[in-house]
């Protein structure tokens, strides 16, 4: 594909993956038209490569679009095969993800892994309402568990914080998830991949620990999307149902399950 057309669906080199800010951007563009027939998967060495028409595949920085799990490389081709007369970049996000790993979060191993771990340190789940007592119970039965999970698999004790008042949270807490980012992420052909998709389930939801339960098979990603919408769902019961936040949550949710999808393919790094 053109190089034009790469950077028109797709992330540029080193950008941030920002999961909102894609879905804006999308908006603000004219769509392609679809330039191939036929979208499937070649082998390629160890890896599976998204061919178009037979022809491979590129990223915006020229790098060969291919990956090492074959159920990923035909998730990318469903989502090219699905186009139509236009091709409609929110429609791909496992395309997306794959690019930005790519393309960006592989030269940033370090600093990606910095910048998920530091939603540890004031993660959603560690933020309890005083009132109403109905909706601080609604928390706990939902986040106490994960705390718990946390703390059993990998040692890390979080302090909770009432209302929006920061809490600085132990470092050994911290320095627990920064190890668990690691066995996660580990370091084989797939560490960039895995570590993009957790960065993109860690920035939708708010949380490094629901991130890292999905990551890990604890929860799955339905069940983490829940979980980071404990608020909002209880404002919504509570003084009617937004349309339009309801129609935001819905498209941040293919990103979601895209992202779930990827680490569940990936598998973990220490396995």
């Amino acid at each position: 594909m053109s190089e034009d057309l790469s950077k028109a669906l797709l992330p540029s080199s080193g950008e941030k993956i920002d999961p909102v800010e894609m879905a804006r951007r999308d908006l603000k563009k004219s769509l392609p038209k679809r330039f191939y027939k036929e979208a499937g998967v070649a082998s390629e060495g160890e890896g599976f490569a998204l061919v178009l028409d037979g022809r491979p595949a590129l990223t915006p920085a020229r790098n060969r679009l291919a990956v090492p799990s074959q159920p990923l490389a035909q998730a990318m081709a469903a989502e090219w095969g699905a186009q139509g007369e236009f091709i409609e970049p929110s429609s791909m996000p496992v395309t997306r993800i794959v690019n930005s790993a790519l393309d960006g979060v592989a030269s940033q191993m370090e600093a990606v892994s910095a910048e998920v771990a530091k939603y540890a340190e004031s993660d959603l789940i560690c933020y309890r309402a005083g009132t109403p007592q109905n909706l601080v119970a609604e928390q706990a039965a939902a986040w106490d568990p994960v705390l718990a999970w946390a703390r059993e698999a990998h040692g890390a004790r979080f302090m909770l914080a009432e209302g929006v008042m920061y809490v600085t949270q132990p470092e050994p807490a911290v320095a627990a998830v920064r190890r668990a980012i690691g066995r996660a992420v580990g370091g084989d052909e797939a560490a960039a991949l895995r570590l993009a998709a957790l960065h993109t389930v860690t920035t939708l939801t708010g949380s490094a620990l629901l991130a890292l339960a999905v990551a890990q098979g604890h929860l799955s990603p339905a069940e983490a999307w829940r979980l980071a919408h404990v608020d909002e769902d209880f404002q919504m019961r509570t003084w009617g149902e937004d349309t339009e936040g309801l129609a935001r949550r819905a498209q941040r949710w293919t990103q979601m399950e895209a992202a779930g999808r990827m680490l569940q393919f990936l598998g973990e790094g220490g396995r």
